[in-house]
């Protein structure tokens, strides 16, 4: 019954629609999971021990530590309380919506528009990541895994442990029916062989948002052998997802999307992503927080802790500039943080920024093609 009423989506309903459907399906899935009240708690939390602000959290408690890993929140030290009561610098988080709170995306996908060609997309890599790919593509191949016997190893030997060694307990595991389905049925598993040697996977999938196909990277996988060794991981991980992007653009697809990974401005996965095309996009994410700024400091707040924003169907960055910080702390703290995709980056400042500061931050986007609006907010 299951499969017939799938069969009859797929003939009555469009790749578009049937993406906005399972969009509606995941958010209401969260929002049911948010009302169950009785999982709350509230607790305060600093985000450094010597840090002058302080997080009063309102939501599940199985949830805090993802909002502490989000914010970057380095304190262990947690209280309980039982009142809202705040200070001036308390950085307010709930699941549920509060005014005036910027609406904070979980995760954020990295997509690559594929209007160029691979000549052109690679030509922004930095000049290392080019000569790795000259050096070692022809190298490599990839090899469609078609047979139960593949899947199941592929997701045995990479797909599980590369998730365990990267999260550890806190690893999100793909159910082995879902591999295979996607394996099968939505996308593809793919097989990474250096000469004869396998030593990663991809499994990806086909999405279609708006009339636009994206090839759509599900998870990597790589075995202990590839993982535990990090030089030989950055070579193989930098060619799969090079051979990815490959595969996308031979196939007529309008974007790739890298995958998902934390909404977090300063997140190291992030930029390597960004260093790849990829421009930040809410394709893969469903979930949000409402984070509203301390009534004092932002700037210094946001300078510890920058933070992405939607704005409508726009997606924002707030980052902070307080006093003391001269502008060579400044180009360095936000060097890597020059995201295609923005529709506006929003500057909280202590004082109006000169204008050479402001072209500084401006270079970070010149770069692009629809470059973002800056914005300088002063506050107190």
């Amino acid at each position: 019954m299951k499969e017939y009423i799938a069969e009859l989506m797929r003939q009555l309903l469009t790749p578009s629609m049937r993406f906005e459907l399972r969009k509606a399906v995941a958010w209401l899935r969260d929002i049911f999971g948010r009302a169950c009240f009785w999982r709350w708690e509230i607790v305060r939390f600093k985000l450094r021990e010597d840090s002058l602000y302080d997080i009063l959290y309102v939501g599940r408690k199985t949830q805090r530590e993802f909002v502490k890993v989000l914010l970057g929140v380095q304190s262990q030290t947690v209280e309980g309380r039982l009142k809202l009561g705040k200070s001036d610098r308390t950085v307010v988080v709930s699941e549920m919506p509060i005014p005036g709170a910027l609406y904070v995306p979980q995760y954020l996908s990295a997509v690559v528009p594929l209007s160029r060609s691979i000549d052109e997309i690679t030509a922004k890599y930095n000049s290392e990541l080019r000569r790795n790919l000259r050096k070692n593509r022809l190298r490599y191949r990839m090899k469609q895994a078609l047979n139960d016997d593949e899947i199941e190893t592929a997701d045995r030997e990479m797909l599980q442990p590369y998730a365990a060694a990267r999260h550890g307990s806190a690893a999100s595991q793909i159910e082995a029916q879902e591999v295979h389905r996607v394996a099968k049925v939505a996308g593809r598993l793919d097989l990474v062989l250096l000469e004869d040697e396998i030593v990663a996977c991809h499994l990806g999938c086909v999405v279609t948002r708006a009339g636009k196909r994206y090839w759509s990277t599900v998870r990597f996988g790589y075995p202990d052998v590839v993982f535990s060794d990090t030089k030989r991981l950055r070579e193989v991980n930098s060619i799969t997802t090079f051979m990815a992007l490959e595969w996308a653009i031979e196939n007529g697809f309008d974007y790739y999307d890298i995958g998902t990974c934390l909404a977090r401005p300063d997140d190291g996965l992030l930029e390597w992503k960004r260093r790849r095309g990829g421009d930040v996009d809410t394709l893969g994410n469903h979930g949000y927080l409402f984070i509203k700024l301390p009534r004092a400091g932002a700037a210094q707040f946001l300078w510890e802790a920058p933070l992405f924003a939607v704005e409508g169907k726009n997606l924002t960055l707030h980052l902070g500039l307080p006093d003391g910080q001269g502008d060579e702390e400044v180009a360095s703290r936000y060097r890597e943080m020059g995201f295609g995709g923005l529709y506006k980056v929003y500057i909280h400042c202590a004082r109006v920024p000169g204008e050479e500061l402001l072209d500084t931050l401006r270079s970070r986007y010149a770069h692009l093609k629809s470059p973002p609006f800056l914005e300088s907010i002063v506050s107190t």
